[in-house]
């Protein structure tokens, strides 16, 4: 239109003439401002989704001082879970924080049962954030186990807790004593062919046996509990740090041992001191009494002995406890073929529509926030 005006002979204000130019600068400016804007966020989001050679997908779980997420090796065809020092946590990181990360992952990947989760990575981002990388797992831990599916067969649990003894026969060896033993640490899974294969996770509360490396005990003497109160052994619940060993890990496996068959703790309580003096003083009862299955009278002894007061009254060693629980197998089955059906027809399966990844935020997310 404008060129035809010019033909006819017609003159038009030199502003009217600029406006259209001016407003071609403008959008050539705003447009140059929105790519670098969302190329640094992009920058930014792909930064914050990834750890050393690691790509984030999913948030898995949180517990009290760190996150799980499920990743993916940008070079490698592998899919692994990665676990993060949380960034929100209440007076922040602190320097006991570190040193109990680093712990766990040291110890976890000096380890190399079968039965304990594998390590294959450690290290520290860019903005601070430690964190280490370990083997995906298929199947879910004992705690949600036992919620979902109610308390197990006799055989299934000496199947499993002989397992979680392996685990903790070569820690206890090396002189290292978890003091978490509880059903959420203790993973159920498919394992290549096989099935009903447990892990044991979480090594973040370990330390040195009494004696062999006092220093180790600092990170705990701060007056308050560091544990699960429903499977503190006694010597636990009552404060006496010094008196921990491996025998503290054998009681906490009992306290195990009486979920599974069960579906309930060896105590129960409204509050956490209630929890702690009973098992510092009450004298529990037999798993027998609380489920409908029938319990041989072996198994019951055995959980008993674990949960003696006195750590000299327990069953000695992971490696005596496993073998017990060998005699009483022979009674007590879970066949290949009862493991197999069962995962046949309870395998878990991921819900989309009650859990949706919880992602840090795409671009499209950042810019939305940010006009708002």
């Amino acid at each position: 239109m404008l060129h035809v005006l010019m033909l006819r002979g017609f003159t038009l204000p030199g502003t009217i003439l600029a406006e259209p130019i001016v407003t071609n600068y403008l959008c050539v400016g705003i447009a140059v401002l929105a790519s670098s804007v969302i190329y640094g966020l992009g920058r930014d989001v792909a930064q914050a989704r990834q750890m050393g050679s690691y790509r984030l997908s999913e948030r898995l779980g949180r517990g009290g001082m760190g996150e799980v997420w499920k990743a993916d090796h940008m070079l490698l065809a592998r899919t692994a879970a990665i676990k993060l020092i949380r960034t929100d946590l209440d007076g922040g990181i602190t320097p006991a924080h570190l040193e109990r990360f680093e712990r766990e992952v040291q110890a976890t990947a000096g380890l190399r049962s079968p039965h304990t989760i594998d390590v294959y990575d450690f290290g520290l981002t860019s903005d601070g954030t430690f964190y280490y990388v370990m083997e995906l797992l298929d199947g879910l831990d004992l705690e949600n186990l036992v919620r979902m599916n109610g308390p197990l067969p006799p055989g299934r649990v000496v199947h499993i807790l002989r397992q979680v003894c392996h685990s903790l026969a070569e820690a206890h060896q090396v002189g290292m004593v978890h003091r978490d033993i509880k059903p959420a640490n203790i993973f159920i899974c498919r394992y290549g062919r096989d099935l009903d294969f447990v892990k044991l996770l979480d090594f973040g509360l370990v330390k040195q046996a009494r004696g062999t490396d006092a220093g180790d005990v600092a990170l705990t003497q701060d007056g308050s509990f560091t544990g699960t109160p429903a499977y503190a052994s006694p010597e636990m619940a009552g404060g006496d740090v010094d008196q921990v060993d491996a025998t503290s890990d054998i009681y906490s496996l009992g306290c195990v041992a009486f979920w599974l068959l069960t579906g309930r703790t060896v105590f129960e309580a409204s509050t956490t001191v209630q929890m702690l003096m009973k098992h510092h003083g009450e004298v529990p009862e037999a798993p027998s009494g609380f489920t409908e299955r029938e319990v041989d009278s072996e198994i019951d002894h055995l959980i008993l002995e674990c949960l003696e007061k006195k750590s000299r009254d327990r069953v000695p060693s992971a490696l005596v406890l496993d073998a017990r629980l060998r005699e009483i197998a022979t009674t007590n089955t879970w066949s290949p073929d009862e493991a197999g059906r069962w995962w046949d027809q309870h395998r878990p399966e991921r819900n989309e529509t009650e859990s949706s990844p919880d992602l840090p935020p795409t671009v499209d997310e950042v810019i939305v926030t940010k006009a708002r």
